[in-house]
This record gives C-alpha cells, structure tokens and sequence, in this order.
C-alpha cells in the first residue's frame, strides 16, 4: 500500500490495484490533474474537503471513477455521477472495499448548522486497513491499521484528538490530516503532545510524495468489521 497526503484532508491511497482519492478540497492543490483514479470519495461538503470549482474537472479527467459522498452533498454542490451514502452502505471500489460509517459532521458552534459527514474505513484482505473520518471524531471502526487523523480544526481541541487515537486498538500508524490551519512549530507541539499521551507516533507525510505502508496485512475476516460509536 502507498498513501501520499496531498494538502489538508486530501489522501491519496493506492492498494491492490486500485487508487482511490479523499476529500480533494479548496485548502491544497497538490491533487489537481490527478488522473486514473478508481474512485472519489467526499466526506462531507466543505470547500476544504470539496473544491466546488475544481472537482468538476477532476472527475471530467476521471470518467470511470467511483464517486460517493455524503448524502447530503447534492444539496451545495452537483457532481456528475456521485452518489451519496449513508452510514452503513458497503461498496467496491476497483478491488477494494469501502464501508461507510459516522453521520454527522462535529459540532463547530450551536449557531451553525450541521452537515452530513461519512467516514470512510477501505479494506483488503492483504492489504492494512485505513480509516479517514472527514470531520468527526465520534465513530471508532475496530481493527484499523492506519488512521487519518484530523490533528487541528475549529470544530476540535487536542484533548479530544488523544482520546480518539485511545479508542483505536492495534495501530500501525497514524497519519495526520487536516492540518492547514497549523504553523510548523504548531505541528510540531500537536505531534510531540499526542504521542506522548498516547503512545502513537504521527508520520507526518507533508512532502506529498508516495509513502509506502510497511505494516503486515490483518489477519481479520473484514465481512464481519464491527463499529463503536460513542
């Protein structure tokens, strides 16, 4: 398996055959022209995880991409061939599988309104299982090899980042995203803080080239992946 962080939420994972990109919003721009892509997933409809102007195009260069998103993601922005999901769906993307988990996105003020937001959990059974959950930090999927962590956000204190990685047991590998509104000396102290509270080390993979996921496969039947909410 090879993931490359391409700005902010923006994942490039590449398994089994198959290349699947995540959340390409308005705060990065190190996905545009990304091409043979098996499919495209949206966690929710924020321009920084959805760039109304410029997805467009990448779904145009794109055309046999699988396209899903939250559900309520027509309602802001039209994408042609995206079908929206709710939590529970299961679906293949190329020749891995994908289920959908979560609901909403976290609370940013009472004032605002809140949005749909999936979490996306991609397995194969000889490949590490990922775990990118958009913009919450409710819903822990069990046996998750490498996280997406979403390490800083007006909707989250750093209090709250420790106790989600607490929840997931057996991690390989923690993978920090939605990082675009910290400084480096910022991401160095959220680095050095939650790995001391919880034992994980973060990779930190800014440089937006190709990392290769050095973990062994699971050892799981992955038709039977059970989900704690909290």
């Amino acid at each position: 398996m090879r993931i490359t962080h391409l700005g902010h939420s923006c994942l490039l994972v590449e398994a089994a055959e198959t290349r699947v990109l995540i959340d390409p919003g308005a705060f990065s721009d190190a996905w545009h022209g990304v091409k043979d892509l098996d499919g495209v997933l949206i966690t929710h409809q924020h321009p920084d995880h959805l760039d109304p102007d410029r997805v467009p195009a990448l779904l145009e260069a794109n055309p046999d991409a699988v396209v899903r998103t939250a559900a309520d993601v027509e309602e802001a922005v039209s994408l042609e061939g995206a079908q929206g999901v709710m939590p529970g769906a299961k679906f293949a993307v190329g020749r891995l599988q994908v289920q959908v988990v979560g609901g909403d996105h976290a609370v940013i003020h009472s004032d605002l309104p809140r949005v749909r937001n999936v979490g996306y959990l991609i397995t194969h059974p000889e490949e590490p299982t990922v775990f990118h959950p958009g913009d919450a930090l409710d819903t822990a999927p069990a046996a998750v090899d490498v996280l997406a962590l979403p390490i800083m956000a007006p909707w989250s204190a750093m209090k709250e980042q420790v106790e989600f990685v607490r929840r997931f047991d057996g991690l390989k590998m923690v993978v920090p995203v939605h990082d675009e509104l910290l400084a480096d000396r910022g991401r160095e102290l959220f680095a050095r803080q939650i790995t001391r509270l919880t034992g994980q080390e973060i990779t930190w993979l800014r440089d937006g080239e190709p990392y290769e996921v050095n973990v062994s496969a699971p050892d799981r039947d992955i038709s039977t992946q059970e989900f704690v909410s909290g």
